[in-house]
């Protein structure tokens, strides 16, 4: 058995089944069903990160390796070399070539990485062969966004939210996990007692989803509730890029105390205050999880009940890091995400946030260019302008004869 094994030194024995691995938060060495824990995880993590260019075009693949070694700071990670193959697709069993492989097993060497980094998602077969020969953890792009939300979720709802997507993102990639352990070859999906581990714990996994589920649509309801005591007033959602500012704009626009952090992902649950516009009309701002380039569907699928939080909108403001290397791409990749659930249609204005970090007059010039509103949410510039494009547009919109409607039909039942 795996667990009568000799601990390495000053190590101790961590047991987990069917979970990610936490990239940030220790060093492990995994050998067989068993994880050590080793006396290494006194220092922070050391990384090296990898990507494949495929088709893709320089700059975007150069912008998309920058934006995960963002992603390895935010979950502790030190970042000691990267490494990019730029030709080739990639292959079944190692996603780089034999030669990139071998690359980057002398990069982890040299650095004493302790972890490599894919930019891309890996399928289970490649996640085990990787490791054996780089002989380090093997993390993909996913699993590094998954364990950031993790380590950053607070409230009940978000826990049971970050769970429940990383017991689906395991639940597929459990039959690779014991494979080691079958010991009778032959046959469709190999047999033995490997085989008896797995339906277990994919059985332990199912029934926790569906509980994590239950739990979740009990809070829905609640959060349902909620709104009802509050649709007599105008909504307007913060959405945008991870890291963008919305809850400095969200702190400026309300004077109040947010969390603000220069993070990815430092908002994980809804944030809602009172704002009260020039004309004596009260609303409701709420900011929620910033989006980012290829969320893992079941991060999104999880946060569905969150980011419904955004239906009852009546604006969205879309903040956008004016001083960002392609805010197009980035404005693309947030509306995209807002189709898959169904918020396509609602309002949006478009406000490029930390102009105070650009030249004088180029924020306003991007935001002229998009039809959109310039602004520095930590100087507290161009927030009268905001306001007002965002008074007038809420103004416009038939939603106050529906609401008003509404709340008249709903007071007697209450």
């Amino acid at each position: 058995m795996a667990a009568s094994r000799t601990l390495p030194p000053g190590g101790r024995a961590v047991v987990q089944w069917g979970l990610p691995r936490r990239a940030g938060a220790s060093n492990f060495i995994r050998e067989d069903a068993l994880i050590y824990e080793t006396a290494a995880a006194n220092r922070p993590e050391r990384a090296v990160l990898a990507g494949l260019a495929g088709r893709r075009a320089p700059d975007e693949v150069n912008a998309s390796l920058d934006e995960l070694e963002r992603l390895a700071d935010t979950a502790r990670l030190q970042v000691k070399g990267r490494m990019l193959q730029r030709r080739g697709a990639p292959r079944a069993s190692t996603y780089l070539s034999t030669g990139k492989v071998e690359e980057l097993s002398a990069l982890a060497k040299e650095q004493d990485a302790d972890v490599a980094v894919f930019d891309d998602d890996l399928t289970p077969a490649q996640v085990r062969t990787l490791e054996k020969q780089l002989n380090v953890k093997v993390v993909d792009r996913s699993e590094l966004i998954l364990d950031i939300f993790a380590a950053r979720a607070r409230t009940r709802e978000s826990r049971l939210q970050v769970e429940l997507a990383q017991l689906e993102y395991s639940l597929p990639r459990l039959r690779h996990m014991w494979q080691h352990l079958s010991r009778t070859g032959g046959g469709i999906g190999t047999r033995g007692p490997g085989e008896t581990q797995l339906e277990v714990d994919r059985r332990r996994a199912r029934e926790r989803i569906a509980r994590l589920k239950g739990a979740l649509e009990e809070v829905e309801r609640e959060r349902e509730t909620q709104r009802k005591q509050r649709r007599r007033l105008f909504r307007v959602a913060l959405v945008g890029y991870t890291n963008a500012g919305k809850s400095t704009l969200l702190r400026a626009l309300t004077n109040t105390d947010v969390h603000v952090e220069d993070r990815m992902f430092a908002t994980l649950d809804p944030t809602s205050r009172r704002l009260r516009f020039p004309r004596e009309r009260e609303v409701i701002v709420t900011d929620t999880v910033g989006f980012i380039r290829d969320l893992p569907k079941d991060l999104v699928a999880a946060f569905r009940a969150t980011l419904e939080e955004l239906s009852d909108a009546d604006l969205l403001l879309h903040v956008v890091d004016a001083g960002s290397e392609d805010p197009d791409r980035r404005i693309e990749a947030v509306r995209e995400v807002l189709a898959d659930i169904g918020l396509a249609d609602t309002p949006e204005l478009l406000v490029f946030n930390q102009i105070d970090r650009l030249p004088q007059g180029v924020g306003q010039a991007i935001a002229a260019r998009h039809g959109g509103v310039a602004v520095s949410a930590l100087e507290k510039r161009g927030l009268s302008e905001l306001i007002e494009r965002a008074q007038a547009l809420l103004l416009a919109t038939p939603a106050e004869p529906a609401r008003a409607a509404g709340a008249a039909g709903s007071g007697g039942g209450s």
